[in-house]
């Protein structure tokens, strides 16, 4: 029996996260963390000083994340329980991260909009948020097209929230990403 690999196997976690230009101490929010690869990541990135807050809309999710966050001996992480399609509804504070990541989560939203500005609201001045999500028109292993968002959809929906691009990153073969910065 052939197993399909999950969506971490097709982004190179470490290499998407080194390139972000993350340093210690740095305020990161995971939005729609999943299983937390890109937490578990940035979390080794920002270093003790840091914090990472994974948020998830399920439970069971968040377990996991919390669970790997224990064995790698990382206290830096906090998980939260909420849904990211209400404003203030991750209870982190306003202007408060320097990074918000919403990494292939926006294709299972009709609220696209909500949880760009939810990213928006709780970065600081000069932070940035990250999108990475399913490409759109290239087939293969993932959600149907019609979830998937084009690119300039979604860069136009990062300018309606206030962001401006400030550069694309190679998200590889199925997915397409960019970081915004927040003025």
């Amino acid at each position: 029996m052939t197993q399909i690999p999950g969506p971490g196997a097709f982004l190179d976690t470490g290499r998407i996260v080194s390139s972000l230009g993350l340093v210690a101490g740095m305020h990161i929010a995971d939005l729609g963390c999943g299983s937390g690869f890109f937490t578990i990541a940035t979390a080794r990135m920002v270093g003790a000083d840091g914090v990472v807050t994974a948020v998830d809309i399920r439970q069971e999710p968040l377990d996991e994340v919390r669970a790997k966050s224990d064995a790698t001996g990382l206290g830096n992480v906090r998980t939260v329980r909420a849904d990211l399609e209400v404003l203030g509804g991750t209870g982190i504070g306003e202007n408060t991260q320097d990074f918000a990541i919403l990494e292939n989560v926006l294709f299972q939203s009709q609220k696209k909009d909500a949880m760009v500005a939810e990213a928006v609201r709780m970065t600081k001045s000069d932070g940035r948020v990250v999108i990475i999500d399913w490409k759109k028109g290239v087939g293969g292993f993932g959600p149907p097209d019609e979830l998937r968002t084009a690119d300039d959809d979604l860069k136009q929906l990062a300018q309606n929230a206030g962001l401006k691009l400030e550069r694309t990153l190679d998200a590889g073969q199925y997915y397409v990403g960019f970081i915004f910065a927040k003025p």
